[in-house]
């Protein structure tokens, strides 16, 4: 009973973190687009926000020096040090956005780039850490803590936020943004502490990660279903703008719609995944999401329906397709990590995400922009359909009925 009390304890913690990581990741990804499109800014401009992903596609090159750092030979494990020095500088960093303002958006950016960097060290030290915590709980619900933190998290960061911001300020919002992750990280730094100091002569590299075959393939499965499931993710937000809603409305929908139906996608991924295994999950996750986006594409000029019926049931349908998919994908990233350096292994996994996300983000506001949406929404469902044979070809038999 007390080592099921500590991993349910370890569990939470690290869900609260990966909320604050997700609170931070809804201001830029679903509140800050939707507050630059309410004052019309270009499409192309805000598709730079896609940016931000930046330090998310390269944090695979400070991860081993901060593995080394967090799990010294003979020393305590500082997951706890990392996750609040981390945690100090967004918080800091959201202070300043808010006496700034959302104009003018460079600064703006300039300051959300310091938190994103901030944020992805401190992704890679909880990620470690999950990785060794739970490793005889078969990650079941570690995967749950981790994508339904993921949507909570958004849905105050992109649906909390954008209410606060209509109905008070853009300086309230952030700040109570900033007061929230505060409150969402000290669990972990307490629970953190606990470990005694061991031996660990394994020292982790990216050498070591990349010449395991399991990372490999992790990484290029990463990448096809990337590509299926996000590169329409960011223009969501502006094309229910543009139909005609407003910011409260949108912020409702992105909180109460998003994370109902989040978290519904992924319970039900999770019941699938040990049904029907982790491919056949994910090819099904990628097929529902082309049919989504092949009637936005049909919607976008009121030919099929008119875009203000399409509009909010696909931003919400979308959010639960992709959980429902990555249940699946964060549950084999786990167990294909090393538990010796799983803040490294299971970072690779999330770069090949981030840069994949960043490079679509920022070509969807230049195509949206020039091209229309319904041009865009239907390139990004052929790019989701042209991506199931390879997923399925490249997913092999995978034994996610053993390790879940």
């Amino acid at each position: 009973m007390p080592e099921q009390r500590s991993t349910w304890g370890a569990i939470g913690a690290i869900g609260g973190v990966y909320v604050a990581q997700s609170v931070i990741g809804g201001v830029t990804w679903t509140g800050l687009p939707g507050v630059l499109r309410a004052q019309e800014l270009p499409l192309d401009q805000i598709g730079l926000v896609s940016l931000l992903v930046l330090p998310w596609a390269l944090k695979f090159l400070w991860a081993p020096p901060v593995e080394r750092f967090r799990l010294p030979d003979g020393g305590r494990d500082r997951s706890a040090s990392i996750v609040l020095t981390g945690a100090a500088v967004v918080i800091a960093a959201l202070i300043v956005v808010g006496l700034v303002g959302p104009f003018p958006v460079l600064p703006v950016l300039a300051i959300l780039m310091v938190a994103a960097f901030a944020t992805a060290t401190v992704d890679i030290a909880c990620d470690g850490y999950a990785v060794a915590a739970l490793k005889n709980t078969r990650y079941g619900w570690g995967n749950a803590a981790q994508v339904g933190g993921a949507y909570l998290g958004s849905a105050i960061g992109g649906g909390l936020f954008l209410i606060l911001v209509a109905h008070a300020d853009w300086l309230s919002g952030t700040w109570v943004m900033a007061l929230v992750i505060a409150l969402l990280c000290l669990p972990f730094a307490l629970l953190a502490r606990r470990p005694k100091p061991v031996p660990r002569p394994h020292v982790p590299s990216l050498r070591a990660a990349l010449g395991r075959p399991e990372v490999r393939q992790g990484l290029l499965v990463a990448a096809l279903y990337v590509v299926a499931q996000k590169t329409a993710m960011g223009m969501f937000g502006p094309f229910f703008i543009d139909a005609g809603y407003d910011l409260a409305r949108l912020g409702i929908l992105s909180g109460v719609g998003g994370l109902t139906l989040g978290f519904l996608g992924a319970m039900l991924g999770g019941g699938a995944v040990r049904r029907f295994g982790a491919r056949r999950v994910l090819v099904g996750a990628v097929a529902l999401q082309s049919a989504v986006l092949a009637v936005v594409a049909l919607s976008a000029d009121d030919a099929l329906l008119p875009a203000a019926m399409v509009a909010p049931p696909a931003m919400v349908a979308s959010a639960a397709v992709m959980a429902f998919g990555f249940v699946a994908l964060y549950g084999q990233f786990m167990s294909w990590s090393d538990p010796r350096q799983g803040g490294v292994d299971f970072t690779l996994f999330q770069c090949m995400d981030a840069a994949i996300s960043m490079a679509a983000g920022t070509a969807a506001g230049f195509i949206a922009e020039h091209l229309g949406y319904g041009v865009f929404f239907g390139l990004a469902c052929a790019l989701s359909l042209a991506a199931l044979p390879m997923i399925w070809r490249v997913g092999g038999v995978w034994p996610m009925e053993n390790t879940r």
